[in-house]
């Protein structure tokens, strides 16, 4: 069991899962069962076997993504694996809510400052969002993130408010204030991850192998998925990355504003409590911001 962070988390062992699994899913009865390390902040992750991984929620978190169904109907769209549900667990044995069993995806979590080749990754991932953006399906749900940046005003600028000290709060609102300004997506209805930080993609060799926890997906902005750039890339690839993307000045400042917006909420929340959120978001404060002193706006 991971150590809680929140109030209200659900105490989730490895002998729970192996008594949810014996229960509900026979066929797969007796086979290991082994927490996965990981900075993720919604799930916790055991390995069940060597092909399998199940996905247990801490907590309620009020958000309803996409139905397995709508993201089955991504995968062959794209140019990487995306993960894929074999089984929907209920609530039983004292766990209160769903969870689910997709097919173990090999590779580990990219680590900012620690890219084997940033130029290679930063094409991959502009090839992936590139293939999601295009994607035509009906019936997607709103994204968790996505909407205008207005709607995320008020918990921006308060969790800047309680960093004043620890991080240039003043630069940080320019270019929070200056994005809110700007022209919002007015494009057509676009099918976003929605949230594209390193612990949401696997890398093997350096190189994408998958993007997974697609619960915030929908229809939004665009904008949402560039937060990547300033949260895992480097600034000697951001150029390229944003020309293979192909987006215009308003959308890729409404992405950077959208990653600075993400890392003070996790500075904000997260310190002393998770390392690796903690440390990117400190990464990507810096980015963001050196990015802004090198071109103002």
């Amino acid at each position: 069991m991971q150590a809680q962070m929140d109030d209200g988390e659900v105490g989730i062992t490895a002998d729970l899962v192996a008594r949810l699994i014996a229960d509900q899913f026979p066929q797969w009865a007796g086979l290991s069962v082994r927490p996965v390390a990981s900075a993720g902040t919604v799930h916790e992750l055991y390995r069940l076997g060597e092909e399998l991984l199940v996905r247990l929620p801490r907590r309620s978190w009020g958000h309803s993504g996409p139905d397995e169904g709508l993201i089955r109907q991504l995968g062959p769209h794209l140019p990487v694996l995306i993960p894929a549900a074999v089984g929907e667990g209920r609530p039983a044995r004292g766990y209160p809510g769903h969870w689910s069993v997709v097919r173990w995806l090999d590779g580990v979590n990219p680590v900012e400052d620690h890219l084997e080749d940033p130029r290679l990754l930063a094409a991959d991932l502009a090839g992936f969002l590139g293939a999601l953006w295009q994607i035509d399906l009906p019936g997607g749900p709103p994204a968790y993130r996505g909407g205008p940046l207005s709607t995320q005003d008020d918990f921006t600028l308060e969790a800047m408010g309680r960093l004043r000290g620890l991080v240039d709060t003043d630069s940080a609102r320019a270019v929070w204030e200056h994005a809110v300004r700007l022209p919002q997506w007015d494009g057509p209805d676009t099918w976003i991850h929605a949230d594209m930080m390193p612990g949401n993609l696997l890398t093997r060799r350096g190189r994408l192998a998958a993007v997974i926890d697609f619960e915030c997906a929908g229809l939004g902005d665009p904008s949402q998925d560039l937060i990547v750039a300033w949260m895992l890339l480097p600034a000697d690839v951001r150029p390229a990355f944003r020309r293979a993307v192909g987006v215009d000045d308003a959308t890729w400042l409404r992405g950077r504003a959208r990653a600075l917006s993400m890392a003070v909420g996790h500075l904000d929340y997260y310190e002393g409590r998770n390392p690796v959120m903690t440390v990117n978001a400190h990464y990507t404060i810096r980015e963001v911001l050196a990015d802004y002193h090198a071109t103002p706006l």
